[in-house]
Formats: C-alpha cells, sequence, structure tokens
C-alpha cells in the first residue's frame, strides 16, 4: 500500500519537484493557474485536492491553488496525477 499524502510527505514531493522539476512545476503555474507570463514557481504543499505554488511574474509574487481533477488516495498517486498534467497539455495543438 502507498503512503498517504501527510505533511512530511507533501515536503518531500515538493523538495523533490523543485529541485529536479522545475520546468513542470513553472508549467503548471502557467498552463493551470493561467499565470501565462509566470517567471518562476516553486511547489509549497500538495494535498489530496490540490497543490499550492508561490508563483513570481514582473517582480511580484503570489501563491495559487490548482486543484486536481480528483482526490488523491496516495503519494503514488500525486507521482501518477502530475505526469497526467503534463501529458494532457502536451499533447494539446
Amino acid at each position: 500500500m502507498s503512503e498517504t499524502i501527510t505533511p512530511a510527505i507533501s515536503d518531500r514531493i515538493c523538495k523533490h519537484m523543485n529541485k529536479d522539476h522545475g520546468d513542470a512545476v513553472l508549467f503548471y503555474a502557467q498552463v493551470y493557474g493561467n499565470i501565462t507570463d509566470a517567471e518562476t514557481a516553486q511547489m509549497l504543499s500538495i494535498d489530496p485536492q490540490g497543490m499550492d505554488l508561490a508563483v513570481e511574474k514582473l517582480g511580484e509574487s503570489q501563491t495559487i491553488r490548482i486543484p486536481f481533477e480528483r482526490t488523491l488516495e496516495s503519494a503514488k498517486d500525486a507521482h501518477n496525477i502530475l505526469v497526467e498534467m503534463l501529458k494532457v497539455n502536451q499533447s494539446t495543438p
């Protein structure tokens, strides 16, 4: 059974995404957060309903919430939905 998304798991996922997949986090802000001119983004937290991102554009910072299409049951679900969110929009013309 996969781990549930506890605060410690959220922190681990966020650190990994910010360190190794910063381009994906920026993509989420630009596409799902509708901040097309976002310059940088960091994942602050993730929970079963969505993720919170810190987004910077034109020297101003804001926090946004991006809800998921379904409730996540586990940390593995978090990985799956984050990958799906990238693939769905990369295949759109």
